[in-house]
């Protein structure tokens, strides 16, 4: 079990560094505003994608992309805080109202075994000697 969640953990860090090393080495290539009089959409589109993929990233984008995924990742990490921290009194809450009910359940128990033994009707003492066994 232990194995199979490090294997995923594995898995999803491999993922996201590759993921980066791809982002790093060819970024997207910019988005160009064109009006209808110039040139057509297809031949200028051809011509940026191939000269920004020339293009490497620069160390002010890395730290921008740096920037961003701390900063994801603080984000995410505080909302789930801040949903941890609200829900905690309600789970402790939950948990005392079944320890109180498990307590009561106990004591009626208790008291059962208690009241049904006291008011149970006497049963004469039977005497074994004036049974014949044969």
């Amino acid at each position: 079990m232990m194995r199979r969640q490090q294997d995923q953990q594995s898995k999803g860090l491999e993922q996201l560094s590759s993921l980066i090393l791809n982002i790093i080495r060819s970024p997207p290539a910019p988005i160009e505003f064109y009006d209808d009089s110039s040139m057509s959409p297809s031949s200028s589109g051809r011509r940026m994608a191939i000269a920004g993929s020339m293009q490497q990233i620069t160390p002010a984008g890395f730290a921008s992309l740096l920037l961003g995924i701390s900063f994801a990742l603080m984000l995410c990490g505080s909302v789930t805080f801040f949903i941890g921290f609200l829900m905690m009194p309600w789970v402790l809450a939950l948990v005392m109202v079944f320890y109180v009910a498990g307590i009561v359940y106990s004591l009626t128990m208790i008291g059962r075994a208690i009241f049904s033994h006291i008011s149970s009707p006497s049963s004469p003492r039977k005497d074994f000697h004036h049974w014949k066994l044969f």
